[in-house]
């Protein structure tokens, strides 16, 4: 059996922000005499050929995200990214970057992101960049950590220590009990002002945060906060949107939790980024940036756990081609296959064509359909089987 511990998908950062696949192989750590340094190398699982050689230098900053990826910048507007099948492979490669850079493997990222010129800027002071002290978490401080959270942005190096100080000291949950608090005592300008905290803290982009805040536990919470805000003349329901209108329809059923969580977790993140969040100005358009890359490895990772479950996609074609199945559920297939496809665009070309050509082949033989009976379901059908 081939070892899938160090299988990793390779993803390039393109000139649009958005991440393409460079292909799939497995990645190893060893001394590269042309590098003259211990490197990265991903090896095609097709071919063998190298589809990276990447030294591991020692002022690059590597992040670990979601316990299977890990991403970094090599020079100006070359991001890299490698998704691995399991954790146990990225934890192995994490330990040996943080061991070639002297670091402690416990931490999700090796170094501090600044931009050099604000780092020779600090140079000569002794007390640079110092811990930042987060106010006592109080319905009375509340404007006082608002302003805080907004003055460090244009910062790199205090955003950074910023975001290190919410997630050191549970900060974040400690808000949350404050919205309750103030929901419950309808205590407008105290909402106010948690909206914008939490609209500063979704412009740290740090991926580490976001996993905090998209967690099943107080995911609503964060929507709940961002329902505030002060420039609106009335809250906006969203909660009651997503809870009573925009309900999850299983039309097959689903016996892998993991699966329907992140389903659930990726419609919400991408309602907040799509509905919730106000347009971004052109200074906060690249501090986002994670918010984005977040949800297309949800959907990498949701496209990638459908194809393995066999059992799911036997279950839902056989429906399909079921004559018992009645038109209303056959079109609610349909749908859920329209969306899948939909999810299936974060697969490059070359690999999202044989994905689809694999999946006409063993899973829709014989296939047919009822008349559809609206436009609607007649345009669903073509998006499907053309891949648009």
């Amino acid at each position: 059996m081939a070892d899938t511990r160090r299988r990793v998908k390779l993803y390039m950062l393109n000139e649009d922000r958005q991440w393409d696949d460079r292909g799939t192989g497995h990645v190893s750590s060893s001394y590269v005499e042309r590098l003259r340094g211990m490197s990265l190398i991903v090896r095609s699982e097709n071919d063998g050929s190298i589809l990276l050689e990447s030294k591991i230098e020692q002022d690059t900053a590597y992040q670990k995200q979601q316990e299977t990826l890990i991403v970094w910048s090599e020079g100006e507007n070359y991001d890299l990214a490698l998704s691995f099948q399991e954790k146990a492979g990225c934890d192995e490669i994490w330990e040996k970057i943080c061991q070639v850079q002297g670091k402690d493997p416990s931490v999700d990222i090796t170094q501090d992101v600044v931009e050099e010129s604000e780092d020779e800027r600090f140079d000569d002071m002794p007390d640079a960049a110092p811990p930042i002290k987060l106010p006592p978490c109080d319905t009375s401080k509340l404007e006082e950590i608002a302003e805080l959270f907004s003055s460090v942005l244009p910062s790199p190096i205090r955003k950074e220590k910023l975001a290190v100080a919410i997630e050191a000291e549970c900060y974040i949950g400690k808000l949350v009990s404050l919205f309750h608090m103030c929901e419950d005592l309808e205590n407008t300008e105290g909402l106010h002002h948690l909206y914008e905290i939490f609209k500063s803290i979704f412009l740290l982009n740090k991926n580490a945060l976001f996993e905090i805040m998209f967690s099943e536990e107080i995911i609503f919470d964060i929507i709940g906060i961002l329902e505030y805000d002060p420039t609106a003349t009335t809250p906006t329901r969203h909660r009651e949107y997503l809870r009573n209108t925009a309900k999850f329809k299983e039309v097959v059923p689903m016996t892998n939790t993991e699966l329907q969580t992140k389903i659930h977790q990726t419609y919400r993140v991408q309602y907040i980024q799509d509905v919730i969040l106000p347009t971004p100005s052109v200074f906060e358009e690249n501090m986002l940036s994670s918010l984005s890359s977040f949800i297309f490895f949800n959907k990498v990772e949701i496209v990638s756990m459908i194809q393995d479950d066999m059992k799911f996609l036997s279950t839902l074609f056989a429906q399909l081609t079921g004559e018992d199945t009645d038109d209303n559920h056959r079109r609610d297939l349909v749908l859920f296959l329209k969306e899948f496809c939909a999810f299936s665009q974060t697969l490059q070309p070359p690999n999202r064509e044989s994905f689809y050509k694999e999946w006409v082949r063993d899973s829709t033989p014989g296939l047919h359909f009822s008349r559809p009976e609206s436009g609607s379901d007649r345009i669903s059908l073509v998006r499907i089987f053309f891949c648009v």
